[in-house]
């Protein structure tokens, strides 16, 4: 077949960044990119055609005739649903581009059932078990982690969250019916912060490989893995927080009025699109808070670590760079 393939444009790089990395709205384009929802629905057989024409351009050659717009989709299509690190297919739920329908049925659900205890333990339970499949997928490839690990990191969560939710939901009966509304938020919050260090729990035990600015290895560091998890958790609360936060507040508003004490029905299917509308925007800004490619001052280093760069390097190296995850 390489008869019939042409030569990749000049200066054109498939895996270069289309927008810059180093400011907010750069990174939230690049996100808005890769977490469309629309991707969920795109054909297995077409999705493996976007990796083999991703992996072709790598190798500088593409079918003759390939506009740059066709290139630059199969990218967009090859980062919404193939792991960064393995190259291996992510299973759909697990995906970024899923969080926006999968986390807004299950948020509007929280939302909208939160009065009694079975029903808080059911929807938080479903919302760590999505959490954990969400985490998992996503993890840093490159730190392996066993069955037992996740299993622990699970059971942990899915505790922190339920012990927040009941907790909380028993204290807020007699506080105003706005508080009771925002437990589940709470539940959330304190269950990220859980989670995701359970999670990556490998990363903060062995440490993670940092580079210097020309992406060579300098060793492995646990200071750094624990400042790219602490930002991921930063950034999956903020995810949550305005639909968490503001829609109750709307609810509150809105379930006043007669004629939506009529549609009592319809109020679990509103929550639950409005709450797609907030993750529709949240999802990339959240995901683009913090730069992927995260750095760390050789001053904050482990000193064992700071005094072999040093060595090497003399002052060469003032900042170390590696990936944070997502």
């Amino acid at each position: 077949t390489h008869s019939k393939m042409a030569t990749v444009p000049l200066g054109f790089n498939i895996d270069a960044p289309r927008w810059d990395q180093s400011t907010f709205v750069g990174r939230l384009k690049h996100f808005l990119n890769i977490t469309d929802p629309r991707t969920v629905l795109v054909p297995e057989e077409e999705l493996d055609r976007a990796k083999a024409l991703v992996e072709s351009c790598r190798a500088g050659l593409v079918p003759p005739g390939s506009s740059q717009e066709q290139l630059l989709y199969a990218k967009k299509l090859y980062d919404s649903a193939f792991h960064p690190d393995s190259g291996e297919k992510m299973n759909l739920v697990g995906r970024m581009s899923f969080q926006v329908p999968g986390g807004m049925a299950i948020t509007g659900c929280m939302l909208q059932f939160y009065r009694t205890v079975p029903a808080v333990v059911f929807w938080q339970w479903v919302n760590q078990s999505f959490n954990a499949f969400v985490n998992y997928t996503n993890r840093n490839a490159a730190s392996p982690i066993s069955l037992r690990q996740i299993g622990v990191a699970y059971v942990t969560a899915t505790g922190a969250a339920l012990a927040t939710a009941v907790g909380l939901n028993l204290y807020t009966k007699r506080a105003p019916p706005l508080l009771a509304r925002w437990v589940p938020f709470a539940a959330v919050a304190a269950a990220n912060c859980v989670n995701i260090p359970m999670m990556r729990q490998q990363e903060i035990i062995n440490g993670i490989t940092v580079t210097d600015g020309d992406n060579n290895e300098l060793g492995r560091s646990r200071r750094a893995a624990v400042k790219g998890i602490a930002q991921v958790v930063v950034s999956r609360i903020t995810m949550a927080a305005p639909g968490m936060i503001i829609l109750p507040i709307i609810m509150e508003r809105l379930e006043k009025f007669t004629f939506m004490q009529r549609i009592r029905v319809l109020h679990g299917p509103l929550q639950v699109l409005l709450c797609g509308g907030f993750l529709l925007f949240m999802v990339p800004a959240a995901c683009a808070l913090f730069p992927q490619r995260c750095s760390l001052a050789l001053a904050d280093l482990e000193l064992e670590l700071r005094d072999s760069i040093v060595a090497k390097h003399g002052d060469k190296v003032p900042y170390v760079y590696f990936n944070k995850g997502l």
